[in-house]
């Protein structure tokens, strides 16, 4: 992971590629972390959590950046089944790896042959998606403003 994060809109940030692909759409950013088990809604992709900040607001297609998941295993289960739907989001960004997020793509690659990237990134580099509306992400963990 990048020890200096990056200027807004200056560069690249590097994570760890914790599920590898490559996904480009806007900027989801919470830093709250969000429990996907009675907070996201695998059928429509709505965030359902009503004391999450980003309740109301749709994952589906996006590049998520969360902190980390709240809760349960479960997550991985509501998960899994938004991507099967193709209501998860695109990516996910965290701030250090995320088991549960990486459990439920690995699986999906398996059952589905299609997973959301997971990046781990450091947590300045974290902090710095804050500010950047659209991003790409690579394979290599590389996350592009976009």
């Amino acid at each position: 992971m990048s020890d200096v994060p990056a200027a807004p809109g200056s560069g690249p940030l590097t994570g760890r590629a914790l599920v590898a692909g490559a996904a480009e759409g806007a900027v989801l950013y919470s830093s709250e972390p969000l429990s996907f088990w009675g907070g996201y809604d695998a059928e429509t992709g709505e965030i359902i959590d009503r004391r999450h900040p980003l309740a109301g607001r749709t994952g589906a297609g996006r590049i998520m950046a969360i902190p980390a998941t709240r809760g349960s295993s479960t997550t991985t289960a509501v998960l899994l089944e938004a991507i099967r739907r193709g209501t998860a989001p695109a990516a996910f960004l965290t701030r250090g790896p995320d088991t549960f997020l990486a459990l439920a793509a690995i699986v999906a690659a398996q059952l589905y042959n299609r997973a959301p990237p997971v990046i781990a990134l450091s947590p300045r580099d974290f902090e710095t998606l804050r500010t950047i509306r659209r991003a790409r992400v690579n394979a290599a963990g590389t996350v592009l403003p976009a």
